[in-house]
């Protein structure tokens, strides 16, 4: 019995047919990568006027502190605002990574996870960073807030978003993967690498603060390789 073919698009022809769309919307997450690094930039900055207790005039007086802090609630408000967004985006970021590098790595490769969960940390580390907002924001000025929890708030904000060895790892994982299967493109992988070994280094160093200075220039420059210069590799 012969068969009748009824007119349509065969499957070849439909997936002929349809636009490939990977281009366009595969690099959302890559833009969330940029949201993430200067946010993270901003907020790191932002931070360096919450400096009540290393002000001169203040340090070491609880009372002193607390009053300067009142004055710094601004710059609270728009750090913690800043580096929230900045760990939101930078989850969004470490998913699309770990997809973008499993797609071209060997099955069983630690190298996207290594990645992700470096974002991961480092994104917890910036949502525990902005943790006491509330508490000091609304505290401050009510008379209902200790002094020396004011202390301990200044140097909290001053201290835990600082810490980005996260990124560090991060980075070397994609330094390891960019020389195999096309996982990344080669000037990205040695800038990831530079960058990721120096965060790291200061991280694990009694100078971990500094990995706050690195770490979000690491990421801005990786999401902007992954967004705009990767054209070859979409």
């Amino acid at each position: 019995m012969s068969t009748v073919d009824i007119p349509g698009d065969s499957p070849e022809q439909s997936t002929a047919a349809r636009p490939d769309t990977r281009t366009r919307s595969g690099r959302a997450w890559a833009y969330c990568g940029v949201v993430a690094g200067v946010a993270g930039i901003a907020g790191i900055q932002a931070s360096m006027g919450i400096s009540a207790t290393y002000d001169p005039d203040s340090a070491g007086d609880a009372v002193a502190i607390m009053t300067v802090l009142e004055g710094q609630r601004t710059a609270l408000v728009v750090t913690h605002i800043l580096l929230s967004v900045c760990a939101i985006a930078m989850l969004v970021f470490a998913a699309g990574l770990a997809r973008r590098l499993a797609a071209r790595l060997p099955a069983g490769s630690a190298a996207p996870g290594t990645a992700a969960f470096g974002l991961v940390l480092t994104s917890a580390t910036c949502v525990l960073g902005t943790g006491l907002t509330t508490e000091v924001v609304y505290g401050l000025g009510s008379g209902e807030l200790v002094p020396e929890f004011a202390v301990f708030v200044g140097h909290w904000v001053a201290t835990i978003p600082w810490l980005w060895i996260g990124t560090g790892l991060t980075g070397l994982a994609v330094a390891a993967a960019a020389p195999r299967s096309g996982a990344a493109p080669r000037w990205i992988g040695w800038v990831a690498g530079l960058l990721g070994a120096l965060t790291l280094l200061v991280g694990l160093s009694p100078l971990q603060y500094l990995a706050g200075f690195v770490g979000p220039l690491l990421l801005l420059v990786l999401a902007i390789g992954f967004a705009f210069g990767d054209r070859a590799h979409a």
